[in-house]
């Protein structure tokens, strides 16, 4: 698979990197809503400010970040080069982040207006995405598990942000639709189809590349996206269509196939050459174990009717898949590609004239451990809050500021290893003239 790789293209580095700052700003949001709303917040999944904390990192974190990863990860790993990048980042960032701020109020308001002035931007951006990445991957291999999965995560974030947008329309204007059912096929599209199929896509490459790994099962990252986006939309098809048993072992199958990916993902971690566990690796390692506990959980919740009855297990379930699962996944992702991005672009940029400097002193692996813990003491306060909410709300919601602050200061520090950089090229460009 790294035989795809072509360091020579991709987009100015601006266009990425306005994605990945912004991500933190709104899981900072996040910290300060659990602060505003205390426990309160945890009494039901569908209290709006549970809901406003769900899109906070759904939205304004993964999205962000994930959206950003492909406007760099399109070029470099499939040669799919998306034309006009600056314009693109510039409409697709502006109207995601309005759209994810909008819907947050909505959330916390009810104000139709807000809702549907979510749907519009949220809505805009996404299509304006996805055309211009439809665009780019015409031609690329279909044999690469990179592409396949991506054109298949692209066509789950559509059903996602369809389903969610109906969800929101229904909310602002009481249409009457069955929402707690849109609800959860809309969490089952973007768990696994949009966010599982993506996540398996870059991981294929990224984790032998980087934590230096063997090669996924060449069976499982040919067909984990194909059954991923199978299994989403046979169970969807199941439920809206009110097939109850066909539903429920669909949904078994949903789950499954996500657990799949994690304990598949740590079986391959298990033969790292590395002496010693980096940042990247635990990082990627909670991640996967949260995700399988987040699985067992739901698993549980279908053999055990007191598990089920009770009523914050959603919330449980939520908090370790989101800041435990994907959170943890996308922070170990940022550590690698954020310094790959500075180095690369000085690199392209130096012309032999002056060095790029390493990879590893674009950002201090000090920061880096410092923040990956904080962010440990986040997750692990958010799922005590469940469970307690007086107790340990008030203690999450610091954490969670603390921890996405510091991941702000190190990104910021990367953008200044770069300027610092690029003011010693211009500088000899001109002793030079």
């Amino acid at each position: 698979m790294q035989a795809l790789l072509s360091f020579d293209q991709g987009p100015p580095i601006s266009a990425p990197l306005r994605f990945f700052i912004t991500a933190p700003l709104f899981a900072i949001c996040a910290g300060v809503l659990l602060l505003w709303a205390g426990p309160e917040l945890f009494a039901s999944r569908w209290t709006p400010a549970a809901l406003a904390l769900t899109h906070l990192i759904t939205v304004g974190f993964m999205m962000q970040v994930m959206l950003g990863a492909m406007q760099q990860l399109l070029p470099v790993m499939a040669g799919a080069n998306i034309r006009r990048p600056l314009l693109v980042a510039t409409v697709v960032h502006a109207t995601i982040t309005l759209g994810g701020i909008l819907l947050v109020l909505a959330f916390l308001t009810a104000k139709p207006l807000l809702f549907g002035s979510a749907v519009a931007c949220l809505g805009g951006g996404v299509v304006a995405f996805m055309a211009a990445a439809l665009q780019a991957l015409h031609g690329a291999p279909t044999t690469s598990p990179f592409v396949r999965g991506m054109r298949l995560g692209l066509l789950g974030l559509c059903v996602t942000v369809s389903i969610g947008l109906l969800n929101a329309v229904s909310m602002g204007w009481s249409l009457g639709l069955p929402l707690e059912q849109l609800a959860n096929v809309h969490l089952g599209w973007g768990f696994v189809a949009w966010g599982g199929a993506m996540l398996g896509a870059v991981g294929f490459v990224a984790v032998p590349m980087f934590q230096q790994t063997p090669q996924y099962p060449g069976w499982f990252g040919r067909g984990f996206a194909v059954v991923a986006i199978a299994t989403v939309a046979l169970w969807t098809v199941a439920e809206l269509a009110g097939v109850a048993r066909g539903a429920s072992v669909l949904a078994i199958g949903v789950v499954l196939v996500a657990a799949s990916f994690a304990w598949i993902t740590l079986q391959v971690q298990r033969k790292s050459k590395r002496p010693k566990l980096d940042a990247v690796q635990r990082l990627w390692r909670v991640a996967m174990v949260s995700a399988l506990l987040a699985c067992a959980l739901w698993l549980l919740t279908r053999m055990s009717g007191t598990v089920a009855q009770w009523q914050s297990w959603p919330l449980l379930f939520g908090a370790l898949l989101l800041f435990g699962g994907f959170m943890s996944v996308i922070l170990g992702m940022l550590y690698k590609i954020v310094p790959f991005l500075v180095w690369l672009h000085l690199q392209n940029l130096g012309h032999g004239r002056l060095m790029a400097p390493n990879v590893k002193k674009v950002l201090d692996e000090w920061h880096i451990n410092g923040q990956m813990h904080t962010h440990f003491v986040a997750v692990g306060l958010l799922l005590l809050a469940v469970v307690w909410p007086r107790g340990f709300v008030y203690p999450a919601g610091l954490a969670l500021i603390a921890a996405n602050a510091w991941l702000l200061r190190n990104l910021l520090a990367a953008v200044g290893v770069y300027r610092t950089h690029m003011a010693k090229i211009a500088a000899l460009d001109a002793a030079a003239g």
